[in-house]
């Protein structure tokens, strides 16, 4: 919740107007049900005919220019035998699953916009994997993987217009990789006084490196892995 209430909070301060989803209609009153400038949708990501049905509203309000995946969650076990299919498969649903649906679905917005941007938040453990989070950093390196095939799509869409144009074309959309450690927000601190959280990634600063990612040339983007400190 403190993330998408982060980058949220950063995107409508650019003056974006910003669209909040997620699967629980209580949560989200919770996080955005005070604040008259966030539009609230309720839909399971997972289910690929609901998320097709929220594109086409989207699509019915102007269209989207970014999609910010940040559906996350984590599951740990003992070693390699300790990765069980249970945690695999809760792993895959949200951080595989949701994104194949939604970046397919919002993927001809994305194209059409002038200022296109997907974007997730990935861990640092894709480069130094462990036995006992070997689940968690499979889904993980699979959803970058999945982004970076985002980003050929974008590319080739702008060959594409080059070519019929005639032309040369600005790439205008671009898939981007946010990596982090951990993320760390208020109510982290305030529960754990004591606990340094170094290395985490505080939710203001990911919120504002998301909104500074629609004032950057996508060319300079599009594919990239960005670590935040």
């Amino acid at each position: 919740r403190g993330s998408g209430q982060a980058v949220t909070a950063a995107l409508r301060r650019a003056g974006a107007e910003v669209i909040a989803v997620g699967s629980n209609a209580e949560r989200l009153k919770q996080a955005y049900g005070n604040d008259d400038g966030v539009s609230t949708f309720v839909c399971d990501l997972a289910d690929r005919a609901a998320v097709e049905e929220l594109a086409a509203s989207v699509q019915d309000r102007g269209g989207a220019d970014g999609l910010v995946h940040l559906v996350g969650g984590w599951r740990g076990g003992k070693g390699i035998t300790g990765q069980s299919d249970e945690d695999w498969d809760f792993l895959h649903r949200s951080l595989v699953t949701t994104l194949r649906n939604t970046t397919r679905a919002f993927y001809p917005q994305l194209a059409a916009s002038e200022h296109g941007r997907a974007v997730i938040v990935s861990a640092a453990a894709v480069d130094s994997p462990t036995a006992g989070g070997a689940n968690y950093a499979a889904a993980k390196a699979a959803a970058e993987s999945w982004m970076q095939s985002m980003a050929d799509g974008f590319a080739r869409e702008q060959k594409a217009a080059e070519k019929e144009t005639g032309h040369s074309a600005p790439l205008h959309a671009a898939a981007v990789v946010l990596v982090v450690k951990a993320l760390v927000d208020g109510d982290m601190r305030r529960a754990e006084p004591e606990k340094s959280f170094e290395g985490f990634t505080d939710v203001a600063q990911l919120g504002q490196a998301v909104k500074n990612l629609f004032g950057t040339p996508a060319a300079e983007l599009n594919g990239r892995r960005i670590r935040l400190a």
